[in-house]
């Protein structure tokens, strides 16, 4: 399955109306995405004009390096969208969830019902780069028994798990669901997760998709991705995130 032919299609063509982002990192100074307001409205306006005018965006929530909490999230949110109304920008929907980490204070958190969904019962969560965590089924099983229904982001971004796929096929049976990063499909992380996450594609292992953006070089590579082949293999797929409007 070829997914980079060079003729490359409007992203406004690419994400068909209604399509909800449900991985993103534009509140304002929170932790390595959009680092001021105009940051944060500038990369808002850039997704605009892609067809993205749903966007639930998800700061991370990990330990000490980003202690971020329900009240200092939906402030910043606030912040966004009274920004957003200043500016006179009124087509745009912003809401706001995490992307958490699973972590000693993600079990604390779950624990108290402390925790942003992205919409009903769907949570966004996140596994270290370097390994799984020894109880990472038991807390799966935690979040599932709370009445929460985990959404794993980006699962081809955990290079230990490259080379035995039977290890995806055992968080898919353990309840797992899967958010693919669409700039997987480039080079951005790498040709190992590039692979990857062609192999999960074409193995339909994927349940939603998101843009994980940062900054505005996330936003440029996105352009790349859009190619009638991509829309092709990939409409199936995106279509699911309408669930989230």
């Amino acid at each position: 399955m070829l997914f980079f032919k060079k003729k490359e299609i409007p992203l406004s063509d690419f994400f068909p109306k209604g399509f909800v982002d449900i991985h993103s990192h534009l509140l304002p100074g929170i932790d390595d995405g959009a680092n001021d307001i105009d940051d944060s409205i500038e990369l808002i306006i850039k997704m605009r004009s892609y067809g993205i005018k749903k966007l639930i965006t998800t700061p991370h929530v990990l330990g000490d390096v980003y202690p971020n909490t329900t009240e200092t999230i939906l402030e910043k949110l606030e912040l966004v969208k009274s920004e957003l109304i200043k500016r006179n920008i009124t087509d745009i929907d912003v809401s706001a969830s995490a992307e958490y980490m699973i972590d000693e204070q993600f079990s604390l958190r779950l624990e108290n019902n402390d925790i942003l969904t992205l919409k009903d019962n769907f949570i966004l969560v996140e596994m270290s780069y370097f390994n799984a965590p020894y109880n990472l089924y038991d807390v799966l099983f935690e979040i599932q028994l709370k009445g929460y229904k985990p959404i794993l982001a980006h699962p081809e971004r955990y290079i230990f798990y490259h080379n035995n796929f039977e290890n995806f096929q055992k968080l898919k049976r353990a309840g797992c669901l899967f958010q693919l990063n669409l700039l997987s499909l480039t080079e951005q992380y790498g040709k190992g997760v590039q692979n990857t996450a062609k192999k999960l594609v074409q193995q339909n292992f994927y349940d939603f998709v998101g843009t994980d953006t940062h900054h505005k070089e996330h936003l440029k590579r996105l352009k790349s991705i859009a190619t009638p082949k991509n829309i092709k293999t990939l409409e199936h797929l995106i279509a699911k995130n309408a669930y989230f409007k």
